[in-house]
């Protein structure tokens, strides 16, 4: 009987655990298929919609990279999440190492502060945020999204690293002092590289945070070459009621790939500098 209990039990983990895969893969699965289904394939009703009936194309993907501007929507997407992740890195990680170290209790209250600005919901933000965009002229720039964009990252960044940085023990700061390290390298030799976790996370958490937004990009940029994969793809794909769901699901699948592949293998990190942040 116990054999059995625990067979029931291991088969019905196994079978909730099959689940949650089969839902989180099928996204994938049903963009490759469509990005490669012919168009009558495609809305043929007599057809299979989980399988490719008729022979595949690379239509969709030509008209994407060839006929549309997805290769500069890549470039401004890699461009303004790049420097959004170094300015929240320079700003996020002194302040929260300071916060964390130096500011005794008010430094967590204050954290808390931090981020309770990241939870205010853009549809708030965005008409101040839009005034202060046309203030410093610009408009149709992708420096306007570079500006916005550390206004979220940075809050959330400082309160996750003060967390992690309070789970390490200021002894082993002190003994590198002790030997002839000064604070800062004491920082930059010890403490950084035992916070790698919780720094990897808010840089993947900034990427792929600009990566995805979509109601300040477009807002902020109409011009098609500026646009970002977020913008660009909905935007000049849809129009009207007509869909082109080919190169749709070939542009949301391409940029899912790198992200996908970053997750997966940085993966323990990433769920290590959550956890140490949060429970802290």
């Amino acid at each position: 009987m116990s054999a059995l209990k625990k067979a029931a039990q291991r088969g019905t983990l196994y079978s909730v655990v099959l689940f949650f895969v089969l839902f989180s893969v099928f996204p994938f699965f049903w963009m490759l298929i469509t990005t490669f289904k012919r168009d009558h394939d495609l809305f043929a009703p007599e057809n299979n919609p989980f399988l490719i009936n008729e022979p595949p194309t690379l239509e969709h993907l030509s008209f994407l990279i060839f006929d549309t501007h997805f290769v500069k929507y890549l470039i401004n997407t890699l461009y303004v999440g790049l420097v959004v992740v170094v300015i929240t890195v320079a700003i996020a990680v002194p302040a929260a190492y300071s916060l964390a170290r130096w500011a005794g209790r008010w430094g967590a209250n204050l954290g808390i502060g931090i981020f309770l600005t990241y939870l205010v919901p853009p549809t708030m933000l965005f008409i101040p945020l839009a005034r202060v965009i046309s203030t410093l002229n610009l408009n149709e720039s992708l420096w306007s999204l570079i500006l916005i964009y550390p206004t979220f990252t940075i809050p959330f960044s400082t309160w996750l690293l003060m967390g992690f940085f309070k789970s390490i023990p200021k002894d082993i700061e002190e003994q590198a002092m002790i030997d002839g390290h000064s604070r800062f390298g004491a920082m930059w030799r010890v403490i950084f590289p035992l916070s790698m976790s919780g720094i990897l996370t808010i840089v993947v958490f900034s990427f792929t945070l600009t990566m995805h937004e979509f109601i300040y990009a477009l807002a902020f940029i109409s011009q098609s070459t500026l646009k970002t994969v977020s913008i660009g793809v909905p935007t000049e794909l849809v129009r009207g009621d007509v869909f082109r769901w080919g190169p749709l699901m070939a542009g949301a699948l391409i940029p899912s790939i790198p992200v996908a592949i970053l997750y997966t293998f940085f993966l323990d990190r990433f769920i290590a500098g959550f956890t140490a942040g949060a429970i802290k």
